[in-house]
């Protein structure tokens, strides 16, 4: 029967903008604190973090336009390199380091959820541990439905998220300390403010504010389902960004504004300490029960995209078959939902949160960011520009930005030093470096059994989902 087109443009903003949101920026506001000293010079590493987002953007756009598919980043590398060359390699690499990275991501909204939960209720790292696992399972309960009714529960989960957000930022913004106003009135009439700025520790803290940006393409994985494609896919993107980057904005000046940045770089909870500070611990609690509610929406959010990339791969005869199985009467790919999500309680009871967010950031940057930028220019080169239905402005400058870009996040990764002076490059790096190449080999080895290209060339299975030729 197939995936049916019932997301209209708002409720695929508001999967975006949940998925954005999520646990990201109430985790890393401390990290980019602690990494940048500063206050007003933190918010240069959120401003950094947004101008990415747009630019990649625009790569998505033009692409989840043109090829409104299940499965996101899957369909765009498969048909950009050439479905039945190249492309199947490349599609093959991004589903591999999906079917790690997917559950990554799930991990670090989950444990994210946790370690906010112990403000309400103490808890020792197993408990900690357990209420992430759990909370998987709640998600997958969720989502076992038709996506038309995904799409409400979607509309309610982002009124919790800029219900919280809009609280925070007005409670800042009311109750202003004078330093706050002195240290970042100094920073803009200071000529030399930008000179004395650490680069390297703008591109380092960078890391955590690009991690709570990500999700802004979540609907391409949804393509399949999405209402008015050409157009809803790219608008839904920009006012995504558009409106997470205010939010986000709005939300450090008014931290900043309450809390010094010395208090802010050493807080667990620091949209708990922010509410403790102006109200007291019982209104600190209701906002923290809040911070969950909207780290529990970017998990539904995140979970029902993911799930549709090794579903359509299966579709396309790229990927265990069981993967592309349907639920009977829902309409839905349930066994990808369930392998997913029983990995997700796997990470969570064994993995820390720290490595999870450093993975999922380098573990990207090739198989999936640069290689969709470079994949863009190779499909315009191959059916012309004119037959996208959604064009950038200035093309190939956003491009080459977004390869710059992606490239200075992985090598801020910076590496580690080990007894004797040498470095090591960090795990997260490593990772980053290794799936694509261990991928390869992989693809190699199953495509040698089948009889695939390149070794006969043989072409994509004739039932496979991508809507046809372009």
């Amino acid at each position: 029967m197939g995936l049916r087109r019932e997301l209209t443009l708002f409720q695929a903003t508001a999967l975006n903008m949940i998925d954005m949101v999520g646990i990201g920026p109430f985790l890393t506001t401390a990290m980019v604190a602690a990494t940048m000293g500063f206050g007003p010079y933190a918010l240069l590493a959120w401003i950094a973090g947004s101008v990415l987002a747009f630019v990649d953007a625009c790569i998505w756009s033009e692409l989840g336009a043109k090829m409104p598919l299940a499965g996101g980043s899957y369909a765009f590398l498969r048909e950009s390199y050439g479905a039945d060359k190249w492309g199947r390699l490349m599609s093959f690499l991004f589903v591999w380091q999906t079917t790690f990275q997917a559950p990554l991501v799930i991990t670090s909204a989950a444990l994210g959820f946790s370690l906010y939960a112990g403000y309400i209720v103490p808890l020792d790292p197993t408990q900690s541990r357990i209420i992430g696992a759990s909370l998987v399972v709640i998600i997958v309960a969720l989502l076992y439905r038709r996506v038309g009714a995904v799409g409400k529960i979607s509309v309610v989960l982002w009124v919790a998220v800029i219900v919280t957000l809009v609280g925070l930022i007005v409670s800042g913004l009311t109750h202003v300390r004078p330093e706050a106003v002195a240290e970042f009135w100094s920073v803009t009439t200071s000529g030399g403010a930008i000179g004395n700025l650490d680069w390297n520790m703008l591109g380092l803290a960078t890391i955590g504010t690009v991690y709570s940006y990500l999700g802004y393409y979540n609907i391409c994985h949804l393509g399949g389902e999405v209402r008015d494609p050409q157009r809803s896919i790219p608008r839904s993107m920009f006012v995504s960004v558009a409106g997470i980057t205010l939010l986000y904005l709005l939300m450090q000046v008014a931290i900043y504004a309450v809390l010094p940045i010395s208090e802010i770089a050493t807080s667990k909870f620091v949209v708990a300490t922010f509410f403790e500070r102006l109200y007291g611990t019982q209104v600190a609690q209701i906002a923290t029960g809040l911070v969950l509610i909207v780290a529990l929406s970017s998990l539904f959010s995140l979970m029902l995209g993911y799930t549709r990339i090794p579903y359509a791969a299966a579709k396309d005869g790229l990927f265990f078959e069981v993967f592309g199985r349907e639920h009977p009467t829902k309409n839905f790919p349930h066994v990808s939902l369930l392998v997913l999500g029983a990995l997700g309680v796997l990470f969570s009871l064994t993995l820390s949160l720290d490595a999870t967010i450093k993975s999922i950031i380098t573990m990207r940057v090739f198989t999936q960011f640069i290689a969709q930028a470079v994949g863009l220019m190779v499909l315009r080169k191959r059916i012309g520009a004119n037959a996208m239905p959604w064009r950038m402005w200035l093309y190939p400058l956003p491009i080459i930005l977004v390869i710059i870009g992606w490239l200075a996040i992985f090598i801020s990764a910076k590496p580690v030093a080990v007894a004797g002076g040498a470095y090591t490059l960090p795990l997260a790096q490593m990772a980053g470096i290794a799936m694509p190449i261990i991928g390869s080999v992989v693809y190699c080895i199953l495509a040698y059994r089948q009889g695939a290209w390149p070794f006969n060339k043989e072409p994509l299975n004739p039932e496979s989902n991508r809507g046809g030729s372009l």
